[in-house]
């Protein structure tokens, strides 16, 4: 699936491209901090998430066992980055791409899209997994009714999980010459921190696998009890992270513990990446910087400790979201501790 970068750096498609992301040093934010503290940039990925991984790997392990064919439909439902991924994909490979996107994903996400060729269908975010309006129940009837269609089923594909098995896992574990002490990823569908933690854990059973879960979501607490709490539920804001039910196709054996994160207070680290490290990356990568935050602060890493974070996706798909203004200040997110960009603009007449 993941191709070697050629040495000439003339590529035959854009799906050369995946994998291979780079593992870059945070200095500023982690200046005080014990331990080294690396970025896995997924946003280097040829459609700016992680999610390309999974759907170059899921879409060629349909066309080996001959469930693909020219022509055929890819349905899916996703919270935007899945679906562009996979509407990638299909240009390349020559697929109808049919999309159940969250009206919680950004506008700027569902634009990208349409742009990339498939057919969008926005369902509204808070409903239950079951009721026939969710984006789940949607792309589900959606595959029913369009006769040479594959449903992705990202949530409770094992693919998932393999897919960052055979990719992630072997690059952080390359990347780190084996040294890695902690693994830090958000948890949404869960087959990025499960996947890439299968690999690390085999190769080293002591390598700290820790989930990060939104306030509002059921994992942190399936997690530590193995039973489903409705009453965990409720509204929240950042898009691929945490969930209203359980996906199979995260693996919890694998994850040591979960740390839940603010709305509020991941959409301010967003910003303070790009500020102080020059990245410019997603809300959910606010998110897992949030929670090393919160980790440093219970004294939870030690000198010599390397800490790896996996950074989903880039800053450009939250441009009416967490990097505006107008929006943040619509959310309550603005107040005297948070001195904001607006005097920063200058306006010459």
């Amino acid at each position: 699936m993941v191709h070697m970068k050629q040495k000439n750096q003339v590529f035959d498609n854009v799906l050369e491209l995946v994998g291979q992301t780079p593992l870059i040093r945070l200095n500023r934010l982690t200046a005080d901090y014990k331990g080294d503290y690396l970025a896995k940039v997924e946003s280097f990925n040829p459609g700016n998430s992680s999610k390309d991984r999974i759907a170059l790997y899921i879409i060629e392990q349909a066309e080996k066992q001959g469930i693909l064919k020219p022509g055929d439909t890819i349905i899916e439902t996703t919270s935007g980055n899945t679906g562009f991924s996979i509407a990638m994909v299909s240009i390349i490979k020559g697929y109808n791409c049919i999309l159940a996107v969250s009206s919680k994903s950004s506008a700027d996400k569902i634009d990208m899209l349409k742009t990339m060729g498939a057919k969008v269908y926005v369902c509204p975010a808070h409903v239950s997994a079951d009721d026939p309006r969710s984006y789940y129940q949607v792309a589900k009837r959606l595959h029913e009714e369009t006769k040479g269609s594959v449903y992705v089923n990202q949530y409770f594909n094992q693919l998932n999980i393999d897919a960052h098995y055979h990719s992630t896992g072997p690059e952080i574990w390359n990347q780190t010459e084996g040294n890695i002490t902690h693994l830090i990823a958000c948890s949404g569908t869960g087959g990025t921190i499960s996947g890439t933690a299968k690999y690390l854990k085999e190769q080293n059973p002591d390598v700290k696998v820790i989930g990060v879960d939104a306030f509002g979501s059921v994992i942190k607490k399936y997690h530590e009890t193995r039973e489903f709490d409705e009453k965990e539920i409720y509204p929240y804001r950042i898009e691929g992270l945490g969930k209203n039910l359980i996906p199979s196709a995260t693996d919890f054996d694998l994850i040591d513990k979960f740390i839940k994160v603010t709305d509020e207070e991941s959409a301010h680290t967003a910003r303070e990446i790009a500020k102080n490290e020059g990245l410019f990356v997603g809300y959910t990568s606010g998110a897992v910087m949030q929670a090393v935050k919160q980790l440093n602060e219970q004294g939870e890493f030690k000198k010599g400790d390397k800490v790896v974070v996996i950074f989903p996706d880039h800053g450009s798909r939250y441009m009416s979201k967490v990097y505006s203004d107008k929006w943040m200040n619509e959310q309550g997110f603005f107040d005297s501790v948070h001195e904001e960009a607006a005097e920063k603009i200058q306006y010459i007449k």
